[in-house]
């Protein structure tokens, strides 16, 4: 069958022959639905409209144009979980061995086929996708669960840096610093969860975080000794003399955020890559308002992210922290 009339296609086959093509589908149909495309181009615009559905892609190797490798390269960069296998002719099998040193096919077929081996070679193809597509699920799974373990560890750790810098009776500025994330957008960055083990992953955590309480003390103390009697109505000038300048601008009664990736850099940062003195600066100016008895009010009005000077709240309880917590 074409492209055009298959619902939900699991094998997409690549041949400019159209003997080759008829003989595929017919060999093949009935263990899945195969759409068909003849040429590399054609195949890169089916594999792209199908690819929710594609389990297997098999190229042929010499078409008019381009040679399958290209199109097999294709299929590994944008959808590695798809099985690639290369049919071509004994005449053509230096391209095939280069495919394979390439890691661009699980297989390859060497032409004329054998029935019988054919469909074995894409059941079992198609076995392997489902079991990746099994696998990447639970990946996911696994991935979602841990991101959320650290957006709570690393907002866990902050309410520890800031009660460390603060009096047992200064309320830590919770509402103004998650508001503000929550305001930006928090995406926990997932590479390093496949990259590193446990024990690396958390000992890389303890390492990022050790060096956001030693930048924000810095900045912290360097605040307090450049405006030591400042009323809290310079927060806005003084976060815009300071690291943070390139991503807010003051305002009578506070700031606006010009770069919204100031507010969530410490929940959804990598774990390889430590936070920026300009968040570190961000923090430690909510810090220098709690210690003045004041706060900043985030809001979003007309898709524009500020602060407004407020007085600080009453200190945030265990019950209101978990809320804070389960949104992200």
């Amino acid at each position: 069958m074409t492209e055009a009339t298959v619902t939900a296609p699991a094998i997409l086959f690549v041949d400019d022959e159209a003997t080759a093509i008829k003989y595929f589908e017919r060999a093949i149909g009935s263990l899945a639905p195969v759409a068909t495309a003849g040429s590399v181009e054609e195949g890169k615009r089916v594999l792209d409209r199908h690819a929710d559905s594609l389990l297997v892609l098999v190229s042929d190797q010499r078409m008019p144009g381009a040679y399958g490798n290209e199109l097999l390269t294709y299929a590994r960069e944008r959808y590695p979980e798809v099985v690639r296998i290369l049919t071509t002719a004994y005449s053509e099998l230096e391209h095939t061995v280069e495919a394979v040193n390439q890691g661009q096919i699980h297989r390859y077929i060497q032409k004329p086929w054998e029935i019988s081996s054919l469909r074995m070679e894409l059941k079992q193809a198609l076995d392997l996708a489902r079991l990746r597509q099994e696998h990447a699920a639970l990946m996911r799974d696994k991935l979602t669960v841990r991101q959320r373990q650290t957006a709570g560890q690393r907002i866990a750790a902050w309410y520890a840096l800031c009660a460390g810098l603060l009096e047992d009776e200064q309320p830590v500025p919770v509402e103004a610093y998650l508001r503000g994330a929550e305001l930006a957008g928090v995406q926990v960055h997932e590479e390093s969860w496949l990259l590193l083990d446990f024990a690396d992953l958390e000992a890389a955590e303890a390492d990022r975080n050790a060096g956001l309480v030693r930048s924000v003390r810095e900045q912290l103390a360097a605040l307090e000794q450049r405006a030591p009697g400042a009323a809290p109505t310079a927060i806005g000038e003084l976060l815009a003399q300071g690291p943070c300048s390139a991503a807010l601008q003051p305002t009578a009664d506070g700031c606006v955020i010009v770069d919204p990736r100031l507010l969530a850099e410490h929940l959804e940062g990598s774990t390889g890559r430590p936070a920026s003195a300009a968040h570190a600066g961000w923090i430690a100016g909510l810090l220098w308002l709690t210690r003045r008895g004041a706060t900043l009010e985030m809001y979003n009005r007309e898709n524009v992210i500020g602060g407004r000077l407020v007085q600080a709240p009453a200190a945030t309880d265990a019950a209101q922290l978990a809320a804070w917590i389960e949104k992200f």
